[in-house]
This record gives C-alpha cells, sequence and structure tokens, in this order.
C-alpha cells in the first residue's frame, strides 16, 4: 500500500480533507463556524472517522437548549462531561443533575490510558487531563454536598402537589391554601407551618376563612395532611426550610475565569423520582425569577443539564406541562440554555421537544414493536438527512451519536453521525473522603450547612394559642379552697389543668388564629406574586 493510500477503516490525519467524499465534506461545511464554539467529535462517514471534519456547536447557541438523548450505556453521561468542560473552560457556568452519581470526576484531571489515546487519535485531539471548578450539592443534605433547601412559600403549591403526588382537585385545593397564607402574610417556612394551616382551615372557625373562595373540604385536607406525613416519613422533611439556597450561585466564575461546574448529587434520592425532578424545576424557576432580560449573547449565563428528564414528565398534568414548555421558551432570553438528558425523544412532549434547537442522539435498540416504533419515531424528528437514520441509530457504538445544532446564524446543520472526543476530566466518580473535603473546603458550606428555624406560621400560631389561654385563665375566677378545679366535659379523658395543649389544640382552639391573621395581614398582608410554577420570589 502506497503512503498515499489509507487502510479501510483508519482515521485520516487531522486536517486531511482533500479525499473527503463530496457528501461528507458538503456535511462538514455546515459545522465550519468563524466564532467560538465546542468541539463534539469528528464525522463518521461510510464507516470512517474522518478527523479533518470537526462536528462543533457554536458558544451563542447554547442557550437555545438542546437534547442528549439514547439508550443506557451509549455514552449520555460522558457527552455531558465533555460539554460542561468545555463550556467551563470558555467561562459558562454549568449545572448538572448528577443522578447516578459519577458526574464528581469532572473536579479531577483524568488518567492516561490506551482507550482514551486512542479514541484522541481517531478524532483528532489534542487531549490532555484537567479538572475544572466545582462545587457539590445535596437536596436537604441528603449525600455528599453542600445542603439546597426551599421554604415551603417559594416552592408553591404546583410542585409540591406533584411531590406529593396529588390530583387535579387536590392541587386546586392546596393552592387555595397558599392563597390564603400569601395574603395573610404567614409564611411558609417548612412542613410543619404548612400543617399548621390546613389543620385550621378544616376547623370550624376556619372554614369561614375560606367560604367566599370555595372552601376547603375535610377529605382533601386529610388526603394532604396524610400525604405530607408519608412525604415527612421518607425523611424528606430537611429539603424545607432555611436557611433558603440563592441559586444565584449556580452563576458564578472560578478566580482564573472558568465557569464553575455545580454538581448537584442525587444518588441519595433516586428513588423518589418526582421530588427531584420538582426540585430541579424549582431551581430553574427560581432562576428565570431573579435573572433580567439579555436577548442573544455570545455566550450563555449558564447551562443547565436535566438528567433523567423522562421523570419531571411522568403524570404531569396538562398545565404543568403548559408550564414547563413557557418556562424553557421564555428563559432563553435570560441567557439560560436547557439541556434535557433521557432515554428517546418521545420522553419529552412534543410542545417541549419543539423548543429544542441542539440534538446529540446516541444508539437507540430496536429489540421489540415498541422499540422500533420509537426509532421511526425519532428518525422522524430530524431533518432531511444523507444517512440511512435507522441503519445508523441502531449501529452506533458508545461515545458515537448523530449530531445537529443550531448554525450562527440559526439554522440547523446538517445531520452529522460524529465520533465524540473523551473527557479531559476523570470518567468516574472521586472517592467519598476527597468529596467530603471539597464540601468542607467550599465558600458555601458555611452559608448553608446549619439549618436555622426561625419564627413563621406554626410559632405565630403557638404563640397567639398560650397568649389566649393565658389571658382567658386570668378571667376566670379562683376554685374555692379544698375544692378540685372543674375537670373537662367529655367522660374525664380531659388534659390535666396546666398541661401543653397539642399542636393540634394549638392550631384550631380558638379565634385568636383570625385575629392574628388579621393583624399579621394588616402590617405584611399582601399576597405573594406567584411564577408559571406557583413559586415564589424570595425577599435576598
Amino acid at each position: 500500500m502506497s503512503d498515499s493510500e489509507t487502510a479501510p477503516g483508519a482515521p485520516k490525519p487531522p486536517g486531511d480533507d482533500t479525499r473527503m467524499p463530496p457528501e461528507a465534506g458538503r456535511i462538514a461545511s455546515g459545522y465550519a463556524f468563524a466564532g467560538p464554539a465546542l468541539d463534539l467529535g469528528a464525522l463518521l462517514w461510510d464507516g470512517r472517522c474522518l478527523p479533518g471534519a470537526r462536528i462543533r456547536v457554536p458558544l451563542p447557541m447554547l442557550n437555545r437548549h438542546g437534547l442528549v438523548a439514547g439508550a443506557t450505556g451509549t455514552g449520555k453521561t460522558k457527552t455531558l462531561q465533555l460539554v460542561a468542560e468545555q463550556l467551563s473552560a470558555q467561562g459558562v457556568p454549568v449545572f448538572l443533575a448528577d443522578v447516578k452519581g459519577d458526574l464528581s470526576g469532572i473536579s479531577a484531571p483524568g488518567t492516561p490510558g490506551d482507550r482514551i489515546g486512542a479514541r484522541a487519535a481517531e478524532v483528532g485531539q489534542d487531549w490532555a487531563p484537567a479538572g475544572f471548578p466545582a462545587e457539590f450539592y445535596a437536596l436537604g443534605g441528603m449525600g455528599h454536598g453542600v445542603p439546597v433547601r426551599a421554604t415551603v412559600t417559594s416552592f408553591g403549591p404546583v410542585l409540591l402537589s406533584k411531590v406529593l403526588e396529588l390530583n387535579p382537585t387536590q392541587e386546586q385545593s392546596l393552592g387555595l391554601i397558599f392563597h390564603y397564607a400569601d395574603t395573610k402574610g404567614l409564611e411558609l417556612i417548612d412542613l410543619k407551618d404548612l400543617r399548621a394551616v390546613v389543620a385550621f382551615l378544616t376547623s370550624e372557625e376556619g372554614k369561614q376563612e375560606l367560604r367566599g373562595i370555595g372552601g376547603l373540604s375535610t377529605a382533601t385536607a386529610g388526603v394532604i395532611l396524610r400525604s405530607l406525613t408519608a412525604f415527612e416519613a421518607q425523611g424528606m422533611a430537611d429539603f424545607f426550610g432555611e436557611p433558603e439556597f440563592d441559586t444565584s450561585e449556580f452563576l458564578r466564575r472560578a478566580d482564573d475565569g472558568r465557569g464553575i461546574v455545580s454538581v448537584l448529587e442525587l444518588p441519595a434520592v433516586q428513588d423518589r423520582p418526582r421530588l427531584f425532578s420538582a426540585f430541579l424545576m424549582w431551581l430553574l424557576a427560581d432562576l428565570f425569577h431573579d435573572l433580567p432580560e439579555v436577548g442573544d449573547v455570545d455566550k450563555p449565563e449558564l447551562v443547565f443539564f436535566f438528567d433523567e428528564a423522562h421523570l419531571l414528565f411522568n403524570g404531569a398534568s396538562k398545565a404543568f406541562l403548559e408550564s414547563v414548555t413557557q418556562t424553557v421558551r421564555l428563559i432563553r432570553s435570560k441567557g439560560v440554555g436547557v439541556f434535557f438528558v433521557t432515554q428517546t425523544p418521545k420522553d419529552v412532549p412534543a410542545d417541549v421537544l419543539g423548543q429544542l434547537g441542539n440534538r446529540v442522539q446516541h444508539a437507540l435498540r430496536a429489540f421489540t414493536p415498541d422499540d422500533q416504533k420509537a426509532l421511526r419515531a425519532t428518525v422522524r424528528t430530524f431533518p432531511d438527512s444523507a444517512y440511512d437514520l435507522e441503519e445508523v441509530l441502531t449501529g452506533l457504538g458508545i461515545g458515537e451519536a448523530v449530531v445537529t445544532v443550531l448554525s450562527e446564524n440559526g439554522a440547523p446543520t446538517p445531520v452529522a453521525a460524529t465520533r465524540l472526543r473523551a473527557p479531559e476530566s476523570l470518567m468516574g466518580p472521586v472517592t467519598g473522603p476527597d468529596l467530603d473535603r471539597a464540601v468542607r473546603e467550599s465558600p458555601l458550606h458555611a452559608r448553608y450547612a446549619q439549618a436555622v428555624d426561625r419564627e413563621s406560621a406554626y410559632e405565630k400560631l403557638t404563640a397567639a394559642q398560650a397568649a389566649r389561654a393565658a389571658e382567658t385563665g386570668a378571667a376566670q375566677p379562683s376554685p374555692s379552697p379544698g375544692r378540685e378545679p372543674e375537670r373537662p366535659r367529655g367522660g374525664g379523658r380531659g388534659r390535666d389543668a396546666g398541661a401543653e395543649p397539642s399542636v393540634i389544640e394549638q392550631v384550631v382552639g380558638s379565634g385568636v388564629f383570625r385575629s392574628l391573621a388579621r393583624s399579621v395581614g394588616t402590617q405584611l398582608g399582601r399576597e405573594i406574586t406567584r411564577s408559571l410554577f406557583g413559586t415564589a420570589r424570595r425577599r435576598r
């Protein structure tokens, strides 16, 4: 074989496009961007990898959202890592939802090896090990990470209904409870605050408060209270409370200008998918509240990767899906890109899918009739292509994908089968001790690690009930000497004199709550402005 010939299947030297097939050359020209871009890999054509044909995505287009999809084990997580590394290097902060616990390695340099060396040679990559600045978070402190908490008030009724698995009628009733607490200036910090208000609104006096706006049935209130109890029994109460996490922490950059990669560690709650999907949506909605409109930008303010995205949409109401769609549509103008990561595009509703401009589709399996149907549906979502996509998508190897992105002028690029580059950081988790040390050394640890329980609805009700009890006791005549105090009626089961009232008695005991609510409402009472998801803007 002469020097001018290349063995079948062997990669061509980087930059050698002179013998590139015409159709491959047309595809490659669609990715020849003039401005800053992220390198995804090299073009695959006719079974060969063409390292001179670089497949890239323009940096300004990363806030046009995207989808990373593919069957289990095809390399989606490594694709996230590859993109997150390059975004960080370009000064763009990144948020990663780490469901399986294997993305913490982005903070440590990768380990050289034969497989990495071979992949780098195939795609023309100048690979060098590198770690990237990272912060680690955990929902409510469950797991390794700085605790991320939200107050019940700011979390809102829509997302909480999803977490509690309430039906539409119960969701509406929960919204009514929040409406009442908002207008009366009663902050719902943790779950005991919410339980106290629910209990009051089903009491004889509390029912009068909601009579003009629909009321709250005892049966629905019972479902909500039971759901809260079950939720707490799973250890989830720690997610609600203070100090509430300020989502602007995700927008930070390191001293050297690189974007900080925020890794939300979720293995401890991966068996509670509704919880973490709702919390991720709260984070996104909270960012939407606070970020200014920036329109088109040279690079995103933040790129948000939503792993296991199908869990967000499972069992979601029509109103919830409409809110997701609108949030994704509008947050682009705030400079935030959202990438959904899931197994097949059909996991994402069509209205949401229509908002996504960038696509990395790993291999799909077609072992069953349902698989084949899903494969054909996936192929139809791509632009016209020079490939037989049904054949290509079922024949891709690990770390290979079909790519189409938005070009610098916003037009879709040609569909390109791509062999992806190797991440430069560690492809796997860092050790537990290293992770714990990173968390302790974080500047955010002192700010968020210790939970705080300040005065809120429950404490106000308790104090008011105690004051009322003291006033009532002072107004009653003292018993005659030698005469026992009168016992409560009802078969002798009354509480001993001087005993503390129970929580329910404190909540529903008298008109004190109404008096308190009017007082608080007069001083603070203005209904909290809520977003598409019913989340509330916090006072920072």
